[in-house]
């Protein structure tokens, strides 16, 4: 069994072990050998697994998600473990978080893409959860549009000035988290600011599996999560 927390560049466990063998297996050659350091020959090589597995541009980036991990996993005889607790075990300390803005796309197609990578670091069955958490972005940052990637007008807009200019407890990202709900409900292997679509959209769906109780796939996210529902009206989640 390999737990999908484990495995992630600039891990050393035995879990990144078990995973390079796999890789080497199947042909994606690691010249320092399966060392249990998942540095930048094992990512080469897990892209390349992906890009086997019909993964194509940014979804192909070597880092594994749930889905990539487990196909290779048949291959290779092990079973996956997603991410089974609410912080996605990549809790912060508010001091961790980091407030860069990577400059992510944005539109309709980019927060698909984005959703598709977060539900697949996840676990959450992307039939659910990639249209609720871009009817999320729709209605929380116009899909991500620069000039709505911080919101200076809401209750949380206070604090002491952050690294980017802006109260530290201002929401931002394209689903406005606020700092301490993205250190709390961090994933693993994400990076740290809130900017960054991936992680802004993991630390989402880790929360709401939370404070809303949504389950593992995701199948009642929009029904439990007002904002995710493009049927209804929109309301702060």
């Amino acid at each position: 069994m390999v737990s999908l927390a484990n495995v992630h560049p600039g891990a050393r466990n035995d879990d990144v072990r078990i995973v390079q063998k796999a890789l080497i297996a199947r042909g994606h050659p690691i010249p320092e050998g399966p060392t249990g350091l998942f540095g930048d020959q094992t990512r080469a090589a897990y892209r390349a697994e992906q890009l086997a597995q019909g993964y194509r541009g940014a979804d192909a980036d070597g880092i594994p998600g749930y889905a990539s991990l487990s196909t290779l996993g048949r291959h290779a005889g092990f079973t996956v473990t997603g991410s089974t607790t609410a912080t996605g075990n990549g809790r912060l300390g508010l001091g961790q978080v980091t407030y860069n803005d990577p400059h992510d796309d944005s539109g309709p197609e980019a927060m698909r893409r984005y959703a598709r990578k977060a539900c697949d670091l996840t676990g959450m069955d992307p039939r659910y959860g990639v249209p609720a958490l871009v009817t999320i972005t729709e209605r929380e940052s116009a899909y991500n549009a620069p000039q709505w990637r911080v919101n200076l007008n809401d209750i949380n807009a206070r604090g002491r000035r952050a690294p980017d200019g802006h109260p530290q407890n201002c929401s931002r990202g394209a689903t406005q988290c606020i700092p301490t709900t993205f250190a709390t409900y961090h994933q693993a292997g994400t990076a740290t600011t809130p900017y960054d679509v991936v992680a802004d959209m993991c630390a989402t769906i880790n929360y709401v599996r939370d404070r809303y109780h949504v389950n593992h796939s995701g199948s009642d996210f929009a029904a439990r999560v007002q904002q995710a529902d493009p049927h209804r009206r929109p309301h702060g989640y």
